[in-house]
């Protein structure tokens, strides 16, 4: 019992001093349980170990989230998806309903790095030109992006997916693979969406004339080091690479530490160009795997000193043992409005895992918490909650409010996890 109370208290604890911005993420992930455990009884020795237990079980995810985001940032630095952007752009020749449905596409493209911050700076800077000269509603613009990068923001090295997979200690294969047929139920939805909202701008504004070229927004750095020349072998590059991580034929942190090497070494073969590229890139690429280091900790002392057991056991004896098989629906339905009540760090590392021994105690797949988690928290939601920084770049960039974007995007963000939710059941990722 006492452990279970100081568990809770660990969580509540940690999860006041980042939603007061008391202290940092990682601070808080490292202090936090250290402070509790000493209370426990357990010497400095002791935590040391725990520790280190946990760091050795993230670290695949953390060298997988640093070198992916190293990967797909010199993918977009080479021009990989400049054609395609090109051709949307090309494409929808001043048809609203064609630069609403490209929007999605586009979006969907450029997240492939699952990086919020900068496919928000892409797609905007191509896009909202269009819609300020097209006259369309610039809330359909948000709204679009916000829900097209849902999706595709439960690829493995994202960091929602990366904090997941941490914390339930498992990998790529187990918690994304049997999500990808509810990613493509997701990704049909928007494009239905996209879809609605472009017929009815259609109809309010009708078919305009105009030229727009890309290049033009190019700055000379990102001239530099465009490769047009070597086009094909990027793709080639980087079809293969996901082939082979949904395959699971190589460990996923030593294909992308593989696959970016070749990828800096073929680009950019001169050493000053591939500084540049790492300098541009280093400081999102050492925030966000650090942070999963940080969590390895957390995580390590909570299990090692068996907080998470005592709170998993409290737990079990609240839920009448009949309802226990909707945990993972529940989860899922609920992990949505979570995005607006919980950073991801405070849900993945605070929330889940003690949801995650719950179910394991009524004999349900922890993984399966892990996957419904990820059909809405921070994955659907972060591009509309306000605690995260990328939602305040959107709704800046595109010149809109955020309340009016919330209350315009929250229905259609929320259909996209009900039906990602629905067709997880169908497919058995998770179970009713």
């Amino acid at each position: 019992m006492i452990l279970a109370l100081l568990g809770f208290s660990t969580i509540t604890v940690f999860l006041v001093l980042i939603m007061t911005k008391r202290m940092s993420v990682m601070t808080a992930l490292v202090l936090t349980p250290i402070l509790f455990g000493l209370i426990a009884g357990f010497n400095p020795a002791e935590l040391g170990k725990f520790g280190l237990d946990g760091i050795k079980q993230v670290a695949p995810t953390g060298i997988l989230l640093m070198f992916a985001v190293l990967y797909f940032a010199t993918m977009l630095d080479t021009g990989l998806f400049d054609p395609v952007v090109a051709f949307i752009i090309k494409s929808v020749k001043g048809d609203p309903l064609k630069v609403i449905v490209g929007t999605a596409i586009l979006t969907m493209i450029v997240h492939l790095d699952g990086d919020g911050t900068a496919t928000f700076m892409i797609v905007l800077s191509a896009f909202l030109p269009i819609y300020k000269q097209l006259k369309i509603n610039r809330l359909i613009l948000t709204t679009i992006v916000a829900l097209s990068v849902g999706p595709l923001h439960l690829v493995p090295w994202s960091g929602t997916s990366a904090r997941a997979i941490s914390t339930l200690k498992s990998d790529a294969v187990h918690i994304f693979n049997p999500n990808i047929p509810a990613i493509i139920g997701g990704i049909l939805w928007v494009l239905f969406v996209a879809y609605h909202f472009g017929k009815k701008e259609r109809n309010r504004l009708g078919i305009i004339d105009f030229e727009y070229n890309h290049q033009d927004e190019l700055s000379e750095s990102q001239c530099h080091l465009r490769r047009p020349k070597l086009l094909i072998f990027n793709a080639i590059l980087t079809v293969s690479l996901i082939t082979i991580l949904i395959k699971g034929w190589v460990p996923a942190s030593a294909l992308f530490v593989t696959a970016s090497m070749i990828a800096l070494l073929i680009n950019y073969p001169k050493i000053a160009d591939q500084q540049k590229v790492l300098k541009g890139h280093g400081t999102n690429i050492f925030l966000v795997s650090s942070m999963i280091f940080a969590a390895g900790i957390f995580s390590g002392i909570l299990t090692g000193s068996k907080m998470i057991d005592a709170m998993a056991n409290s737990l079990v004896s609240l839920i009448p043992e009949q309802h226990a098989n909707l945990l993972p629906t529940l989860t899922a339905l609920t992990s949505l409005p979570a995005s607006i009540l919980f950073t991801p760090d405070a849900y993945y590392f605070g929330v889940v895992p003690i949801l995650s021994q719950t179910a394991t105690q009524f004999g349900i797949d922890s993984l399966e918490i892990g996957r419904a988690a990820l059909l809405g928290q921070m994955t659907v939601g972060f591009p509309i909650s306000p605690l995260t920084a990328s939602t305040f770049l959107l709704v800046g960039l595109a010149e809109v409010d955020l309340g009016e974007h919330q209350r315009f995007t929250f229905k259609w963000a929320f259909g996209t996890t009900i039906v990602m939710t629905i067709v997880a059941l169908l497919t058995g990722s998770i179970h009713i």
